[in-house]
């Protein structure tokens, strides 16, 4: 299995001082030699963390494959369609939001912009990727613009997996929603590896490029790489929360190491 090593939140430390430090341009030369796969980073509208700038330099200088995430925004898509990354993964946003929170609405209009965008950027040889809730319904309609990957939002299995197995209760971080019984909680979990691995096996069917994300770290990843659909993890705050303690280089061996 790939892994995709997101690199946001280290400009995210940066811009917590609006200082050049650190640079995650040197994250990707790190990356690489510890056996990643591909870069990921997010252009988001509000550039809170990584800006253009930054895309330019890692796409010129990265060893390996880079995948932006942006919008429909027409602003971002023709940075994207300039910038040319190995691939472009459309997400969802909202200014609000600490990050993504879930899968892209596949409904009209926005069903006619992702399509008008898709097809922008596979003219100009950008490999193209959906952000999706694990559904048939958002799987069917990734295939029906002609993507070709599509990325599983892991976040609802990650969100149970932390209330059941780590101290997240606990804290003033604790999802109100979901402190519930445990037994409950272990049902719901397997409910939500299983609608996964339904989402991944029905993807696979149809012919697209199966990648997943959001909230797994060295806790929670087993489950979602024993899915022999996943070709590929997209993972980013936990390694680089964890590269605090052990250094990037160390950080990313490890969960390279738990996907392969």
């Amino acid at each position: 299995m790939l892994l995709g090593v997101n690199i946001d939140h280290i400009a995210v430390l940066r811009e917590a001082r609006k200082i050049n430090d650190p640079d995650p341009l040197q994250a990707i030369y790190i990356a690489a030699q510890a056996g990643a796969d591909q870069i990921t980073i997010h252009l988001r509208e509000d550039r809170r963390h990584i800006n253009e700038e930054d895309v330019r330099r890692i796409i010129e200088n990265s060893p390996i494959p880079v995948n932006l995430e942006c919008s429909v925004n027409p602003d971002i898509v023709e940075i994207v369609a300039e910038l040319r990354p190995h691939r472009a993964t459309f997400v969802p946003e909202k200014r609000e939001e600490v990050t993504t929170e879930g899968g892209l609405n596949m409904d009209e209009p926005n069903f006619a912009n992702l399509d008008k965008s898709v097809h922008y950027l596979k003219a100009r040889e950008i490999e193209t990727s959906f952000f999706i809730d694990p559904t048939k319904e958002s799987v069917r309609a990734a295939k029906t613009i002609g993507v070709a990957w599509v990325e599983l939002h892991t976040g609802s299995y990650a969100n149970l997996h932390a209330m059941r197995y780590s101290n997240l209760p606990h804290s003033r971080h604790a999802i109100a929603e979901l402190a519930i019984e445990r037994s409950k909680l272990d049902r719901m979990l397997d409910k939500a590896l299983h609608t996964l691995e339904e989402a991944a096996e029905y993807a696979d069917d149809f012919g697209l490029k199966v990648a997943a994300g959001h909230g797994l770290n060295y806790h929670n990843v087993r489950p979602v790489v024993g899915i022999k659909e996943i070709a590929e993890l997209n993972i980013g705050q936990s390694i680089v929360a964890r590269s605090v303690f052990t250094g990037l280089d160390q950080a990313i061996r490890e969960m390279a190491a738990l996907l392969r």
